[in-house]
């Protein structure tokens, strides 16, 4: 996620920190955390490992996620990319 550099603390402080215990706490989400850039200080990822593609699923169609999605999405420079990845070896 790519943030307006006015709007990173914003997030990390009144985004992610009102909403990370809710989310790691959903049902199905075994990890979340939330990763800076090492050389463009306004770009975050969350990596997060769910149980299977249903949790992941039920989380988007969340209410938390609707709420915490908005929040995020306001304070964005760029369209924000998601993957979704599995372990190979």
């Amino acid at each position: 996620m790519s943030f307006r550099e006015e709007t990173v603390q914003k997030f990390v402080a009144e985004v992610f920190e009102h909403s990370k215990a809710r989310i790691r706490a959903f049902e199905g989400c075994r990890h979340m955390e939330l990763l800076r850039h090492k050389t463009s200080p306004n770009v975050l990822f969350t990596l997060s490992i769910w149980d299977d593609e249903t949790a992941l699923e039920a989380y988007r169609a969340s209410a938390l996620f609707a709420e915490t999605w908005a929040k995020t999405k306001a304070l964005f420079a760029e369209k924000a990319e998601a993957w979704t990845v599995e372990v190979i070896d």
